[in-house]
Parts: C-alpha cells; sequence; structure tokens
C-alpha cells in the first residue's frame, strides 16, 4: 500500500538473507531456501571453472605420461641403434683380425718367407686403414710438418743441424688419428730442435 504524501518512507526488505532476524517464518518454503540470482551465477561460473580444471590436470597428466613414454622409447632406440653401429664396426674389423691369425699360422708352421709375412701384415695394416677411413677415421700426417699441440704430443726433442728441422716433428713414436674434424688420438712425435 503507498504512503501517504508526507509521511515518512518505509522500506521493507523482503530478503531473508539481508534480514538480522532470519528468514521470514510467512514466506513460501521455496522463497526462503531460494538464493539470489548473482550467488546461483557465481557457484555456476565456480563449477565451471572446476570442471575446466579438472579436465586440463587430465590432458596435462595424459601428455606427461605420453612424454614420459616417449622418452623411454627414444632412449630404446637410441640404445639399439648404438648397438647396431658397435656390431657393423666390429663386423668390419673381422676381416683384419682373420687375416692376422692366417699369417700368425703361417709364421708359426714356418711356410711363409720373412719377406713374405712382412709383406701379408702389412697389407692387413692397410686393410685395416681402409676400414677406419671408411667409417671416417684418418691419420694425421705428422712427419715433417710443424710441430702443433692441438694435434701433436711431443715425447721427446732431438738435436738437428738443418734449421729447417727445428720445430718440426723428425719421428713419430704412435700415430694420430682423427675423425671428421675432431681428435681421437694426437700422434706422439719426436721434435727437432737446433743446438746452439
Amino acid at each position: 500500500m503507498p504512503n501517504p504524501p508526507g509521511a515518512p518512507l518505509r522500506v521493507v526488505d523482503r530478503r531473508w538473507w539481508a534480514r538480522s532476524e532470519g528468514p521470514d517464518t510467512a514466506a513460501p518454503e521455496l522463497e526462503r531456501d531460494r538464493k539470489p540470482s548473482y550467488v546461483e551465477d557465481l557457484e555456476r561460473q565456480l563449477a565451471d571453472k572446476t570442471a575446466q580444471l579438472q579436465s586440463v590436470a587430465v590432458e596435462h597428466r595424459r601428455a606427461l605420461e605420453e612424454f614420459e613414454q616417449a622418452k623411454l622409447r627414444i632412449r630404446r632406440e637410441v640404445a639399439r641403434d648404438l648397438e647396431r653401429g658397435k656390431r657393423g664396426v666390429v663386423a668390419e674389423l673381422l676381416e683384419g683380425l682373420d687375416n692376422l691369425d692366417r699369417a700368425i699360422t703361417a709364421a708359426r708352421e714356418g711356410d711363409a718367407p720373412a719377406d713374405a709375412l712382412q709383406r701379408g701384415v702389412e697389407l692387413v695394416r692397410d686393410q685395416f686403414l681402409a676400414k677406419l677411413e671408411a667409417l671416417g677415421v684418418h691419420r694425421i700426417d705428422a712427419l715433417g710438418q710443424v710441430f702443433d699441440t692441438s694435434s701433436h704430443e711431443a715425447v721427446s726433442v732431438a738435436p738437428v743441424s738443418d734449421t729447417a728441422q727445428d720445430g718440426r716433428v723428425v719421428a713419430v713414436a704412435k700415430e694420430g688419428y682423427v675423425i671428421g674434424d675432431e681428435l681421437l688420438r694426437p700422434a706422439s712425435v719426436v721434435v727437432g730442435r737446433v743446438n746452439g
């Protein structure tokens, strides 16, 4: 009912949650239990966000499991490839070993003269070097070269009279090898030094 003119305005708040004395007992049951629409909207948004979060967490766990499985699979494949590579290298070198065995057998039986035995061993060495070159391994050409600490290792110094030999490799004690551009083993060398 409207207020008479000049009478103070009276506002009755019918929201039960806004009143200090509690819900209106005369209000219908549905109205008392009903939440405000903005609370229902917030609860609905919270439920949606919770569902999204759970979905993202499940996807994250699945992606993590797939990643771990892929890592294990790659490790197994790399290990298999390494083993295949080792087997391939060893198989290549077995021919040289067979030829060395033949040379040793011939020397024991005394069938081959010394020069033939030497030639056979040289052939086996050349075959072995050819196999290494096929794998990308090359000998370092050190003899007569200027001593270089990046590929040579000096084991001693030898006196030389020729100044052109000063600081150069005059003898190779142990051959050096590279694979591609990487050093496998430096050449152990004797370096010439002019006295005086």
